[in-house]
C-alpha cells in the first residue's frame, strides 16, 4: 500500500511514524519548515511544501502513483482535484465527534465548553471542511483537567493508532461509510491572539477562565489588560505581568494587591 501523508502541525507526527511503521509512505505534503518537514527529512521521506495546491502540484503527486492519501492536522482546504488522484481517495483524522466542531480548533472547544467526552473521526474526504462520510468513530472520556497539548496529542496518537489497522478492511471494502447528519454540525473558528483576552471589567467565571487557560495554553494564551499592561493567565495557577517573570497566584496577589480579579 502506497501513501501520501498530508500533515504539518508536530502532534501529525504520530500519525506519520505509525504509517511509516506500517506502510509505504512515498511522500509527505506539509507547510515550509514544519515540524513534519523536519519528521520526514530525518527518514529520507520526500517531502512537498507547495505554496498553492494547482495543477503543477497535481501532477507531482500523481506521478508517485499511489494508492491512498492520509490527512491530519494539514492546515490547508485539499481541492476535489488532488482528492482524486490516488485510488481509494482521502482519509482525513479530525480529533472532534463529528459533526460537532468542525473547523480547526476543536480541541480547544471540547476543553472550553467542558465537554464529558470527545474522540476522533475518520473521514472520507470531500471537498468541503470536514463534511465528509464517517468511516471510524472513537470516543474518549474527559476528566475536566486536560490542558490543550495532552489532549491533541492523546488523540492523534490514537488516531495513528486506529488508521493503520482500518486501512487494509478499507480498501477491501469491508467499512460501510456512513453520511454526517449535516443539521448537528456546528464549526469552531481559526484562533487569532484576541481569542484568548477578556476584559478586566467583565472577566470570566473561575471555571470558564481555567477552561480557557487549558485550552488556550500555550498559544493564543489567555490575557487581560490592566493599568495599561498586559497580565497573562498561565497554567498551574501562574500569573504574569508584561516585563515581569511568571508568578504562583499567592505570589502575584502579594505583588498586586490592587489587582481587581479574584480566583
Amino acid at each position: 500500500m502506497k501513501i501520501v501523508f498530508f500533515g504539518s502541525d508536530a502532534w501529525s507526527i504520530h500519525v506519520l511514524k505509525a504509517l511509516e511503521e506500517n506502510y509505504d509512505v512515498k511522500a509527505a505534503v506539509c507547510a515550509p519548515d514544519s515540524p513534519v518537514q523536519v519528521h520526514a527529512q530525518k527518514h529520507n521521506i520526500p517531502v512537498f511544501t507547495p505554496v498553492k495546491l494547482d495543477q503543477n502540484f497535481n501532477s507531482q503527486l500523481s506521478i508517485l502513483n499511489c494508492q491512498l492519501f492520509i490527512v491530519a492536522s494539514f492546515g490547508k482546504i485539499i481541492p476535489k482535484s488532488i482528492l482524486s488522484i490516488p485510488e481509494f481517495g482521502a482519509l482525513n483524522i479530525h480529533p472532534s465527534l463529528l459533526p460537532i466542531y468542525r473547523g480547526p480548533s476543536p480541541v480547544q472547544a471540547a476543553i472550553l465548553n467542558g465537554d464529558k467526552e470527545t474522540g476522533i473521526t475518520i473521514i472520507k474526504m470531500d471537498e468541503e471542511m470536514d463534511h465528509g462520510p464517517i468511516i471510524y468513530t472513537n470516543k474518549i472520556k474527559l476528566s475536566g483537567q486536560e490542558d490543550f497539548p495532552i489532549l491533541i496529542n492523546k488523540l492523534f496518537q490514537l488516531g495513528g493508532d486506529i488508521i493503520v489497522n482500518i486501512i487494509p478492511d478499507f480498501i477491501a471494502g469491508k467499512i460501510k461509510s456512513v453520511e454526517q447528519d449535516h443539521t448537528l454540525a456546528n464549526y469552531c473558528p481559526l484562533l487569532t491572539k484576541e481569542s484568548g483576552y477578556f476584559s478586566i471589567e467583565n472577566p470570566p467565571s473561575s471555571d470558564q477562565l481555567d477552561r480557557m487557560i487549558r485550552a488556550y495554553h500555550p498559544w493564543p494564551g489567555v490575557w487581560t489588560k490592566w493599568n495599561n499592561k498586559i497580565v497573562k493567565f498561565l497554567p498551574v495557577k501562574k500569573l504574569q505581568m508584561e516585563g515581569k517573570k511568571p508568578l504562583a497566584l499567592k505570589d502575584f496577589i502579594n505583588g498586586y494587591p490592587n489587582f481587581p480579579l479574584k480566583i
